[in-house]
């Protein structure tokens, strides 16, 4: 009787130590959604969420009008070489108005200039060039705002963050690990955020500013090439 009773606490003894073994080795399904993930970057996530979808829009909308606007047609001082030869000033014209780019007004108000000195006819060109180089950079601006202020924005959020986390450790006393870094890597997700959304505006402002300056290299190689046209006429 005593040896059934020994053998029977064993045996629960020992189911008790392996229930207990499963419990505490079996694994924690940690695994969040990637949308779960930045949702717990806080409340800062939002404007800096807005500042990409609008960094976004204006990197699109402005490479398709720069595009546009700066579209080379390399006929065209032919075409107006030809016409201005023949006497054909308003063919000119109409060659240059045939092309809807920067180059074409550029070009079309030097042909609407021609009979005035040459220093004036090159200055008009400039000026319509300053003209067409305004309107390429309209919101270019933004893109350089939007590249310091998102990466801040971010950084305010971690901050923040941070001083969430201490003012909670200052009431529980709860310095545990887990309670610090849990806490921190959340507020940390704005601040990549923030870098990510202010990396796409810095990359998009430089490559945008770059077919910029490559428009105005070009125009005044137009401009030149325009002014030797009326200079020699037959190209001697």
């Amino acid at each position: 009787m005593i040896g059934f009773f020994l053998q029977a606490t064993v045996d629960t003894v020992a189911k008790a130590v392996t229930d207990t073994t499963a419990t505490t080795t079996a694994p924690v399904d940690t695994e969040i959604s990637v949308l779960e993930f930045i949702f717990k970057g806080g409340i800062f996530l939002i404007p800096i969420a807005i500042l990409l979808f609008y960094t976004i829009y204006l990197i699109f909308e402005r490479y398709m009008y720069i595009a546009k606007a700066t579209k080379n047609d390399t006929f065209l001082l032919k075409e107006v070489r030809t016409h201005l030869n023949n006497g054909n000033i308003n063919l000119a014209i109409g060659a240059s108005e045939r092309l809807d780019n920067a180059t074409a007004r550029v070009v079309k108000e030097g042909i609407l200039t021609i009979g005035r000195p040459i220093a004036e006819i090159e200055s008009n060109m400039e000026r319509m060039a300053q003209i067409e180089l305004g309107e390429m950079e309209r919101k270019m601006g933004h893109l350089g705002l939007i590249a310091g202020m998102a990466p801040t924005l971010g950084f305010v959020g971690t901050i923040g963050g941070v001083i969430k986390i201490f003012y909670s450790i200052s009431i529980t006393e709860d310095i545990s690990i887990g309670n610090i870094s849990g806490g921190l890597y959340e507020k940390m997700i704005s601040s990549g955020a923030g870098l990510i959304v202010g990396l796409f505006a810095y990359a998009g402002y430089h490559l945008l500013n770059g077919k910029i300056d490559h428009f105005m290299l070009n125009v005044q190689k137009q401009v030149l090439e325009f002014v030797n046209i009326i200079q020699r006429p037959n190209g001697n």
